[in-house]
């Protein structure tokens, strides 16, 4: 499980005649994690399809240690890059442990049994996600929560040099949006996140980029990224920004003043 660069060129997409992504350019370096921010349909969901494969961008590329994706067998980039969408679902009866050893998938042929280390990699999955009392568990009796971290730990599995999360905080009670959060900024792995909270964004990633309409409007680290200005131009709201009390991590406090929500 190396480490590996992530580039986005000049990605645009397309559907039915409408542009959902405009001429993206976006590099995540080794082991860097960078945090997509942006309105409910600033395209960034769109642009996290492209680099796992979901969706052919209409122009531009994606590339893996400057290797364009559309020519790389999807079997053969399925072992570099994992993701966590925001419509993964486990819908079959499977149990919690069955869930995690489907990210040897990749790495497999034919119906092999796991390795002794396979096993031991889905363990370790299991205990960094908090879910080995939930083994034997139905994937479909548990929360929303338990089935994020379900994923998450088949993710980890798959042992990928990159990792792409879609909202990968939504129903994690805030334990484990910390832990999980915590675990990101600490894994060494070339890590692509959507986020709509800009606070978790800031503590845990080193760059942000912002989308608009499908487009990026700023990216750098979070202290430069998020101003009051920026904050009021894409989102329309009014904040303040503070330094955290023990880090000094950007942090930002938000106007809920009615009188207020003119968006400028």
């Amino acid at each position: 499980m190396g480490q590996a660069r992530l580039s986005l060129q000049d990605v645009s997409v397309e559907v039915a005649g409408q542009a959902l992504v405009r001429e993206l350019c976006l590099d995540v370096g080794e082991g860097e994690v960078v945090g997509l921010v942006g309105p409910n349909g600033s395209g960034k969901s769109t642009a996290l399809r492209c680099v796992y494969r979901a969706l052919r961008p209409t122009r531009g590329a994606v590339l893996l240690n400057d290797e364009d994706l559309s020519g790389v067998p999807l079997a053969e980039s399925a072992r570099s890059i994992a993701a966590l969408t925001q419509d993964s679902r486990a819908e079959l009866d499977f149990t919690v442990e069955e869930v995690v050893a489907l990210g040897r998938s990749p790495h497999q042929r034919g119906n092999a049994r796991l390795t002794a280390r396979e096993r031991q990699l889905c363990r370790d999955a299991l205990r960094r996600m908090d879910i080995t009392h939930l083994a034997l568990r139905s994937v479909l009796s548990l929360s929303g929560g338990e089935r994020q971290r379900v994923l998450m730990a088949r993710a980890l599995v798959q042992e990928p040099s990159v990792l792409v999360l879609d909202e990968p905080t939504n129903h994690l009670d805030v334990r484990h949006q910390v832990e999980l959060l915590s675990f990101l900024a600490g894994c060494g792995l070339t890590v692509l996140v959507a986020l709509h909270d800009l606070n978790l964004a800031a503590a845990v990633c080193q760059r942000i980029a912002v989308l608009r309409d499908g487009e990026l409007a700023a990216c750098g680290p979070p202290a430069e990224i998020l101003t009051p200005e920026l904050v009021l131009d894409v989102f329309g709201v009014h904040a303040s920004v503070v330094a955290h009390p023990r880090t000094g991590i950007t942090q930002l406090l938000y106007d809920l003043d009615p009188e207020r929500t003119d968006h400028g």
